[in-house]
């Protein structure tokens, strides 16, 4: 009994206890600790990118590439972003249907979840423009003086960098080559920031450097604010400027001339 109370209270019998306590303790807390998001599932933005690379193979690696390098048919899309992504498919204009001189706005094929799962595929395909931040696709609303001096500035920037395609209500031209300003109306705050921060088609691009994102809310403030704005002026004639208004003066003006000249020629007769 003496020998074995003797090898109890050996100085390495403690440690030896604490070694077996720290094993026990650490192998509890492995099985027990609740278990980390990253390491227990494939993440939110993975499983993003894997689904949106399968819309991408079905839907438009044909024109595309399969990894997106561009065929004869489409560009590469390397390098785009997301925010051009968000556009193209946001506002149906891809998948373009065939070839033509431009992609016209179309209905919309897939949902906000495969749009954005599209986007984060070409997204990390390169380096490119994001998504805009919510704050900056706020809409100013006109009534205090900082809004109003606001959106007034951002129709001089919209005059001076815009208008001389997309006309200075928004409401679209015509461009060489069977190609067009779109009209801006009933476009939506974040698809016209994405339009600025890409440039689709013939339209340049207006990065942070040429434009501030303050800059571009106001552009998009002062685009809202002419749709909402009353016409007290009686007819629109799709603010087209002196195109629509010339062919109303000649199909109602020479009608009415016409119809005159008939009148006292039968008068007369």
């Amino acid at each position: 009994m003496n020998a074995l109370a003797a090898r109890r209270r050996h100085p390495a019998a403690i440690a030896v206890l604490l070694l077996l306590g720290l094993l026990v303790t650490g192998g509890a807390y492995s099985f027990l600790a609740p278990k980390d998001a990253k390491a227990a599932a494939p993440t939110a933005a993975a499983d993003a990118v894997a689904q949106g690379k399968d819309l991408f193979v079905a839907n438009c690696a044909t024109c595309h590439g399969v990894q997106a390098q561009g065929t004869k048919s489409g560009p590469s899309l390397v390098g785009v972003g997301a925010a051009s992504v968000d556009f193209q498919v946001g506002t149906g204009r891809m998948p373009l249907p065939g070839p033509n001189v431009q992609a016209p706005k179309n209905k919309v094929k897939f949902n906000d979840e495969q749009i954005a799962a599209l986007a984060a595929y070409v997204a990390q395909l390169g380096p490119g423009p994001s998504v805009p931040d919510s704050k900056y696709t706020t809409v100013l609303q006109p009534g205090t003086a900082e809004n109003n001096k606001a959106i007034a500035e951002g129709g001089e920037i919209f005059r001076v960098n815009c208008a001389m395609c997309h006309n200075f209500a928004g409401a679209g031209g015509a461009l060489t080559r069977g190609k067009y300003a779109p009209s801006l109306q009933e476009t939506s705050p974040k698809h016209i920031y994405e339009a600025m921060v890409t440039g689709p088609q013939s339209m340049p691009v207006f990065n942070d450097m040429n434009l501030s994102p303050e800059a571009k809310q106001k552009v998009i403030s002062y685009l809202k604010a002419q749709e909402a704005e009353t016409n007290v002026g009686g007819l629109t004639l799709g603010n087209l400027g002196p195109v629509s208004e010339g062919l109303f003066a000649w199909v109602f003006g020479l009608g009415i001339l016409i119809g005159c000249a008939v009148w006292l020629g039968k008068k007369a007769a």
